[in-house]
């Protein structure tokens, strides 16, 4: 009786193993179902790029019209008989400092037969 009750305990361990961690387990079942919502996600995703991307193929096959605003936006072209327009920002203003705080001298400081810095 005694070595059938170990038995018996030994297959529940070895089941129990199973269940929990071995290949096939719930919670690989759990991580397996996982990487599929995140698959899936990324599978939509790029679905919509490829929609987006099948789009602009289709307009700049269809007129002249979409070819023209990619030509404009992205190498800057502009029609015969347009002005174009540039506004640049200015550059920051830095202060210059003050003749006492400089370490470069000036040509009035320097002998007088030296010119140069």
């Amino acid at each position: 009786m005694r070595w059938l009750l170990a038995g018996l305990l030994f297959i529940l361990l070895v089941l129990q193993y199973r269940l929990w961690i071995a290949d096939g387990s719930l919670a690989e079942g759990h991580r397996l179902e996982r990487q599929i919502e995140e698959q899936a996600r990324i599978n939509e995703q790029l679905q919509e790029r490829n929609a987006a991307l099948e789009r602009e193929v289709l307009d700049l096959q269809s007129g002249n019209k979409g070819l023209e605003q990619r030509a404009r936006e992205q190498l800057g072209l502009i029609r015969e008989g347009e002005t174009f327009y540039q506004f640049v920002d200015a550059p920051p203003v830095t202060q210059e400092p003050s003749a006492a705080e400089s370490p470069v001298t000036t040509s009035s400081s320097l002998p007088a037969g030296n010119t140069t810095q």
